[in-house]
């Protein structure tokens, strides 16, 4: 299977964007991590971590828990 280019987008690089089109519309930093830990599974310290580490998105969702049991 041919992977899309979004899989290797790091995730830390999109994260600012995610904030800045939530805030335009109304939205808080908190409202956008509560989003990402619920399909995710991540908690904050665990989000930070990816952030940090500057994962692409496939790594990023193959390390979250609720993903990462579905698919290995």
């Amino acid at each position: 299977m041919e992977y899309s280019r979004v899989f290797k987008m790091s995730f830390a690089g999109v994260y600012p964007h995610y904030l800045s089109k939530a805030e335009k519309k109304g939205k808080t930093k908190e409202e956008v991590d509560t989003i990402i830990f619920w399909l995710t599974g991540y908690d904050k310290k665990s989000l930070k971590k990816q952030i940090e580490n500057r994962v692409d998105f496939e790594t990023f969702f193959c390390r979250s828990s609720r993903y990462a049991s579905k698919y290995q």
